[in-house]
């Protein structure tokens, strides 16, 4: 792959990439070194991509192993954890994100894919390698917590 092409590559989907590793890590560092490592992966990779979709699912993708990959590591199990939030986004975006970053992994990233990607039920499905009913049931279960944790229609 070009250099132009991976610069252009990650100027369109670093956000994505780094807002996806934070969705799993809760901690704007850890997911900064994640979503670096992404792209380290995406200069050596040697396959072609077929579609502009297969780039983002593919980054996705391993961003997601990747993230899962460092909560499993002696690293992070041994650290102390800090509370934190993103600096791009507004006082009412990190409190909400702070909400989401309560749920469980299995709804907050759904929600993660469906609202902030564009993702639909079935390619959440095919990059969380779930049913799609599953993931429905997710998005479906993770919403009324969030509702909950709100405190009313927040997800309406």
């Amino acid at each position: 792959m070009e250099k132009h092409e991976i610069e252009r590559i990650i100027s369109l989907y670093s956000d994505s990439v780094l807002k996806t590793a934070f969705s799993y890590v809760k901690n704007t560092c850890d997911a900064q070194d994640i979503a670096q490592d992404v792209f380290v992966s995406l200069i050596y990779r040697k396959k072609p991509f077929m579609s502009e979709e297969h780039i983002k699912a593919w980054l996705l993708r391993v961003t997601i192993n990747k993230s899962k990959n460092f909560l499993k590591s002696s690293w992070h199990t041994k650290r102390s954890k800090m509370p934190e939030f993103l600096p791009c986004l507004d006082e009412e975006e990190n409190f909400l994100l702070s909400e989401i970053m309560k749920l469980d992994a299995k709804y907050r990233i759904p929600l993660h894919l469906f609202y902030y990607e564009g993702y639909s039920i079935k390619e959440i499905a095919e990059i969380l390698k779930k049913k799609p009913s599953t993931v429905g049931s997710y998005l479906d279960r993770g919403r009324k917590k969030l509702k909950d944790i709100l405190g009313g229609d927040a997800c309406e």
